[in-house]
């Protein structure tokens, strides 16, 4: 889950301390929106309501609030965060056996865990980044490689998510990584290379999908790498679009789940009812119609058609697909001061 998705009108310092009270058994710790009863309601009809839901702006801050001694049960976060929140002793790990899903989950979203008794991670929901573009004055042979960002033709209409995972994701792929599990040090440095290769053609670094949306819109930016929510987004609007994830360096999946946390103190039990909830089949068509791909790859292909995923920009494709699984807490903040370094001109 890319935070900036979920960011609502609603103030984040409002978010962050609001909670809506239903079932007191279960704090779930979210981002803004996922309090949808749509994408529970296995739970509601077992337990008569929503459990509690508490918000957060940003994972960082849902971190820092959690290490300070906040007490929910279980926690909404993508993959980049779980090794910090891991390390950090503030999780514990699931018992897979009771993730009534966990052997249907989608392989490619579950790495390393794939038939492992405990789990610190359970992935819920799911998209895509690859490149978006404008098709009115983007010919298509032109994004058939991801090397169209260092193209001097299109200098100052290109850009980045200000996003470490997301431009690391790109960067590997480019430089011909599609685990980002067992890159060496060497293939790190050569993808933190092609990003300053990178950097002076593009406009800017875009912050959220409605930003991007404008700014693609506009004509400002012809070319992004760019979260699967705006390429239906646009469509919808009548914007001119293209979203192209198969190019010969492949494209990446993002994916976000539910930790558990160590400090809860409701019933251990309905957080597993919860996270089975999220991953039923009742939720798989509320979770897609928000441009979210449920990681229940069973449950997904019973309950929508391939035309729909591909509208949704997240069809079958037949290239590479570097997931962004979680990495050692070393190797990411790394990679964010590097990205950091990256952004500022160095």
């Amino acid at each position: 889950m890319k935070a900036n998705i979920f960011f609502s009108a609603v103030s984040v310092t409002a978010l962050s301390t609001a909670a809506i009270a239903q079932d007191s058994d279960l704090l779930v710790f979210d981002y803004s929106g996922f309090e949808d009863p749509a994408y529970h309601q296995a739970y509601i009809d077992q337990h008569g309501a929503s459990p509690t839901f508490a918000f957060f702006g940003d994972e960082d801050e849902a971190f820092q609030k959690v290490r300070s001694g906040f007490k929910a049960d279980v926690a909404h976060i993508c993959a980049g965060s779980v090794s910090r929140w891991t390390d950090s002793g503030i999780i514990k790990p699931w018992d897979t056996s009771r993730i009534t899903a966990y052997d249907n989950l989608n392989r490619a979203l579950t790495g390393t865990d794939v038939g492992a008794e405990t789990a610190y991670f359970i992935p819920t929901d799911f998209g895509s980044t690859a490149i978006a573009y404008n098709p009115e004055s983007v010919p298509v042979e032109d994004v058939t490689s991801l090397q169209i960002f260092k193209d001097p033709k299109y200098a100052g209409r290109m850009t980045l998510p200000d996003n470490v995972d997301d431009a690391f994701a790109l960067a590997y792929l480019a430089t011909g990584v599609d685990d980002w599990t067992t890159a060496t040090d060497a293939q790190f440095d050569a993808a933190a290379n092609w990003l300053r290769e990178v950097h002076p053609n593009l406009r800017t670094y875009w912050t959220d999908p409605a930003e991007l949306a404008q700014l693609m819109s506009s004509g400002e930016i012809l070319i992004s790498w760019a979260w699967n929510e705006t390429y239906p987004t646009m469509v919808e609007e009548g914007r001119p679009i293209g979203f192209a994830r198969e190019t010969v360096e492949g494209s990446s999946l993002w994916l976000c789940g539910y930790v558990n946390l160590a400090n809860g103190s409701g019933v251990e039990q309905k957080a597993y009812d919860y996270v089975n909830a999220m991953l039923s089949e009742d939720s798989v068509v509320p979770l897609l119609d928000a441009g979210f791909g449920s990681a229940n790859a069973a449950a997904l292909a019973a309950q929508v058609t391939e035309e729909d995923l591909v509208a949704s920009g997240l069809g079958e494709v037949d290239v590479p697909l570097l997931a962004q699984l979680p990495l050692p807490n070393a190797m990411r903040e790394r990679q964010a001061e590097t990205f950091e370094l990256i952004k500022a001109g160095f």
